[in-house]
């Protein structure tokens, strides 16, 4: 597996383990539908919260919540819609992406925002 791939997978693990030690259930990883993944699918205060991981090395060129572009929120819009359909879940969603960057010792620093798709029309 490529270096960028096992970054990745440990910033997902990172994630994850963010995401529990705040209280939140994780119901699936690595959803699929058509073209779209979601990393992470968890529930918390009767939510459903899909949440997207960017990791990067640097923020040199842009912060790692940037990369997610409208075509992006569009397939993971409808990848959370299938979701809800397919495990017939009724519940309000909302939408975060939980970043990874080093600091300057190196040390992996995990940021979640909280209604991250609110800003962005997926119109």
């Amino acid at each position: 597996m490529a270096t960028h791939n096992d970054f990745g997978k440990k910033a997902e693990n990172l994630a994850v383990e963010h995401l529990l030690r705040n209280g939140y259930r994780i119901l699936s990883r690595n959803f699929r539908f058509q073209k779209a993944e979601i990393d992470i699918i968890a529930e918390k205060d009767d939510l459903i919260i899909i949440v997207e991981v960017k990791a990067r090395s640097t923020d040199a060129f842009m912060l790692p919540q940037e990369a997610v572009k409208k075509s992006k929120i569009k397939l993971i819009v409808s990848a959370a819609d299938h979701y809800l359909e397919e495990y017939n879940r009724d519940q309000e969603v909302r939408f975060d992406i939980i970043t990874v960057l080093p600091d300057e010792q190196k040390n992996l620093v995990v940021e979640h925002i909280i209604h991250a798709f609110d800003a962005f029309d997926a119109n």
